[in-house]
Parts: C-alpha cells; structure tokens; sequence
C-alpha cells in the first residue's frame, strides 16, 4: 500500500485543492504509540488497490512534523487526535476519527 507522506506545510494547500476533484484521506500516526500502529496495520491489511481510484491516501507522521499537524487542524477545524483519520472533500473536513474508532469499512463507506 504506497499513500503519499505530508512532509511540507505547503501540501496543506495542494491537499485542500486535490479534494476538490476526489476526496482526500490523512492518516495522522504516531509511530511511538502502540494504538496508532494497530490502527495503521488494519487499514493496510483491509486497503483495496481499487480504493486508490476512490480516495487519495496521504500518512503523516506526526511525530516528526507536528507543526504539520497542528496545521491541519487548524486548517480543517478537527481537534488533533493521534491516530487520527480525517476525510476531505471540496476543501473542507466532512468525517474524523480516532483511536479505536478507526475502522476502514466506516472509511471507505463515507467516501
């Protein structure tokens, strides 16, 4: 599964712009917690190839780019969660998600 990582406070904007034309995906992960991992490990092992065409999956490890993070929830006006998953379309936040609350048939049923 190869989702494109946020790594530059300026992919906020191209991300924004992106989920004009197909909803867009951010999975904010903590690499030191162990509930992030499991949740990470279950959309991987559940993640369709065909799902690519549906919705644009980014990952953000938030641990190296907090500020990213912060970011986006500012810009989408979510509450920072870790792990999170935030759906976008038409610019806008429109379903979040976190902790054990992540579920891919919930995901992919809000795309």
């Amino acid at each position: 599964m190869t989702w494109k990582a946020i790594d530059h406070l300026e992919q906020i904007q191209k991300i924004k712009e992106e989920s004009k034309n197909q909803p867009v995906l951010i999975f904010k992960h903590s690499t030191s917690c162990s509930i992030s991992g499991m949740a990470w490990n279950r959309l991987q092992r559940n993640w369709k190839e065909e799902d690519f065409a549906k919705v644009r999956p980014y990952i953000l490890d938030l641990l190296s780019y907090r500020e990213i993070s912060n970011a986006i929830a500012q810009e989408f006006a979510v509450d920072h969660e870790s792990p999170q998953v935030i759906l976008l379309k038409d610019g806008m936040a429109y379903y979040d998600s976190s902790h054990m609350g992540i579920n891919y048939q919930d995901i992919i049923d809000m795309v």
